[in-house]
């Protein structure tokens, strides 16, 4: 058994050993993309810890009866399992050589990703459903925090999404991404292409400090459009941020007011808009699809921490956007927004204000929250459409 693989060993084929992120970090790496130091905790490390230390019947046997049509007995199954998993010993083979690759980084501050073995398949969508823990140093935290990667797992979120998907829990291993971590000045998401039409329309959001805020929903980001093919920005929507998450003084990850003087201030520069776009039209080329990038900049370097294919595209998109412009041509527009898929829906609309409240929504809803997160998707299952503040 392999435990470590260095992400330049690795590319997108080794997805059973590397999971879907680390595999496309090898990727990148390999073909001069700017992606941070980082070695990989394979998915067959996990699944040894599973039986070495002789859980792996519990937690399966746990799986096999939970009803996930019950929030509750979902929320509480899922608990049992993740500690399960976080109590148990680390095993002492795995423990030599997770720190022996640590050390090679430096001791570094690092970021620990789940990276799971289904993840970013064409079919199916399990990005976001497993943890990441930023700014990690030191060998106890990062050992913790690899067990708490294993049992990210195991999230109410991520049992209901591959049940409904059809895909059994043994066949779904966790390989765990140690990355050296980048200072992030700024950092965010690019769509290649328009992740709704597939227009050759780069989208880029930004926002100071770590990803984490953009990505799971706590502010929102400056967006910018760029033509894919002239590299040139035709539209810029620039949003007040009060709030970033940076590494305090501790090494810990926190949440600061932002100086008042930036709050209001265009992110990026347009300079370094095109350089990135012209970095995100590369990684399309190279995979020959429309990517979901994660990327950071640091002293005004770009590095690409997070790559995968864009899966929310339809087939139908342009052409359902034509129809539903002539639709909304008879109707009184009360409240517009930026579109996050395509589609119409019609429904009773239901207010909660987080996960705690998922048993107001019925099936055929229309939920209406301040922003969702990877908690909520039992509950937007049920929805026929959602809208986010």
């Amino acid at each position: 058994m392999e435990t470590i693989k260095w992400i330049n060993d690795v590319n997108r084929e080794d997805i059973a050993v590397a999971g879907g992120k680390g595999a496309n970090l090898g990727e990148m790496l390999k073909n001069d993309f700017p992606v941070p130091p980082a070695f990989i905790v394979t998915a067959d490390a996990f699944w040894n810890f599973l039986e070495e230390t002789k859980i792996k019947d519990s937690v399966f046997n746990i799986l096999r009866n939970i009803n996930v049509d019950d929030s509750d007995d979902l929320e509480k199954k899922s608990g049992e399992i993740k500690k399960i998993i976080t109590s148990a010993n680390m095993t002492w083979t795995i423990e030599v050589d997770v720190l022996d690759a640590y050390r090679k980084l430096d001791d570094a501050f690092v970021a620990v990703r789940s990276s799971a073995t289904a993840e970013d398949l064409p079919e199916a969508s399990f990005a976001g459903q497993q943890d990441t823990y930023l700014n990690v140093k030191g060998e106890q935290e990062l050992l913790s925090s690899v067990k708490k990667c294993w049992a990210s797992l195991y999230t109410p979120r991520a049992i209901f999404y591959r049940e409904k998907q059809g895909f059994k829990h043994e066949d779904v291993k966790l390989a765990v991404v140690v990355q050296k971590m980048v200072n992030a000045d700024i950092s965010g998401v690019m769509f290649t292409s328009d992740p709704i039409t597939g227009k050759p329309k780069i989208l880029i959001e930004t926002g100071y400090g770590l990803g984490e805020t953009i990505v799971g929903g706590k502010i929102t980001p400056d967006t910018y459009i760029v033509d894919q093919d002239t590299l040139e920005i035709e539209d810029k929507n620039i949003a007040t941020q009060k709030i970033k998450e940076v590494k305090g003084e501790d090494g810990k990850t926190t949440e600061v007011e932002v100086e008042q003087w930036k709050q209001d201030k265009q992110k990026m520069p347009d300079t370094d808009i095109v350089k990135l776009a012209e970095i995100g039209k590369r990684i399309e080329k190279h995979y020959n699809e429309p990517m979901d990038v994660e990327w950071c900049m640091e002293n005004n370097e770009i590095y690409i921490v997070q790559a995968r294919p864009v899966t929310t595209i339809k087939k139908e998109g342009i052409k359902m956007e034509k129809e539903e412009k002539e639709t909304m041509k008879e109707r009184k527009i009360l409240v517009k927004g930026l579109p996050a898929s395509p589609g119409t829906a019609t429904g009773k609309v239901v207010i909660i204000k987080d996960s705690s409240e998922l048993g107001k929504i019925k099936e055929g809803n229309i939920l209406v929250t301040q922003m969702t997160t990877p908690d909520m998707v039992p509950g937007m299952k049920k929805a026929k459409a959602i809208v986010t503040d």
